[in-house]
């Protein structure tokens, strides 16, 4: 609003200006009016110009005055709009290497975070990490394909903090057998492969999202972030069974934001995230050679104009989630 004073302003004296300039000329010229030494034209022209520079005075004191006043553009602001100290936020797949990003980024950020994973070692390690650092996370092993175990930690969750706020369905992954090589054919796809790549994917979100959302409705309010692909959004070489997975799971995201609004209010929001390339130990093979340069389906990436990482960018996922 103050902002907005200040800019009217100077749109107004830019819309007399604009009105009134023919004339005026016109005017000065037919009279050879005169003004401060100024005759005809000229005249015109420097009565245009005072009138501009007045409006901008007004325009810039009102902003000067005014926007310290109400603490206009600070970077508290800036920080606060998407602040989410004390938010309890819930992350399935932690343990990868996409999830710790997200934990790190989110303990830091002063939210409670929640770890679920597999990998007990890697999740206790995590844990003790965030601990040490002087933030709020615990780690919890689960399945995403197990719906009693998912609502076994919904219940530990829910009384050692009370809420969910935000869930994270970071869970996903391939495996060889859904991909096809490039000396292999559609026929050597192995549909067994294709199908628990879907479950894991599909289902990996799809099972967290019924469990937890729960906690967001009665909230009437919560975000949930999923995790999709560019594989997902066009299909990819070789990743057959995957893209087909994020696929699913961006439809599913798109059928939830309607879902939960319409039936439990506008507070409840449903995003997905399709990240870039990251090299990770699941693709390190296919993406970079021995010697550490890119192979030809990394150097195809890039001229697709697809993003890819081969150190940095990770801690953009979770900057995106906190925008979310």
């Amino acid at each position: 609003t103050v902002t907005g004073i200040g800019g009217m302003a100077g749109g107004v004296s830019s819309m007399l200006m604009q009105s009134c300039a023919g004339s005026l000329f016109v005017y000065a010229d037919e009279v050879q009016l005169e003004f401060m030494g100024f005759v005809g034209k000229p005249a015109g022209y420097f009565i245009i110009f005072c009138i501009c520079s007045v409006s901008y005075l007004i325009g810039w004191s009102i902003m000067k005055i005014l926007v310290p006043k109400y603490k206009i553009f600070k970077d508290n602001n800036m920080k606060n709009l998407f602040c989410v100290k004390g938010r309890v936020i819930v992350i399935t797949g932690a343990t990868g290497i996409l999830g710790r990003a997200m934990v790190r980024h989110f303990a830091e950020e002063g939210a409670h975070v929640v770890i679920l994973g597999r990998n007990q070692e890697v999740g206790g390690a995590l844990e003790a990490e965030m601990v040490k650092a002087g933030y709020s996370a615990i780690f919890l092993t689960t399945n995403v394909l197990d719906k009693s175990e998912l609502e076994e930690n919904y219940s530990q969750i829910m009384e050692k903090f009370g809420r969910v706020d935000v869930l994270i369905n970071a869970a996903g992954g391939n495996m060889p057998g859904a991909t096809i090589a490039p000396d292999k054919t559609l026929f050597d796809l192995n549909t067994e492969a294709v199908r628990q790549v879907v479950d894991l994917n599909l289902f990996g979100t799809v099972l967290p999202t019924l469990v937890f959302a729960k906690a967001m409705v009665g909230q009437k309010q919560g975000s949930i972030i999923n995790i999709a692909s560019e594989a997902g959004l066009r299909p990819l070489t070789r990743v057959a069974g995957y893209g087909v997975a994020k696929a699913a799971v961006i439809n599913f995201t798109q059928y939830m934001c309607g879902e939960l609004a319409t039936k439990f209010g506008s507070g409840l929001r449903v995003n997905a995230v399709a990240p870039g390339f990251f090299l990770t130990e699941q693709n390190r093979a296919l993406l970079t050679n021995p010697d550490g340069s890119l192979t030809a389906r990394a150097e195809t990436i890039l001229a697709q104009g697809m993003s890819f990482s081969l150190k940095g960018g990770l801690r953009d996922i979770g900057l995106w989630g906190g925008c979310l």
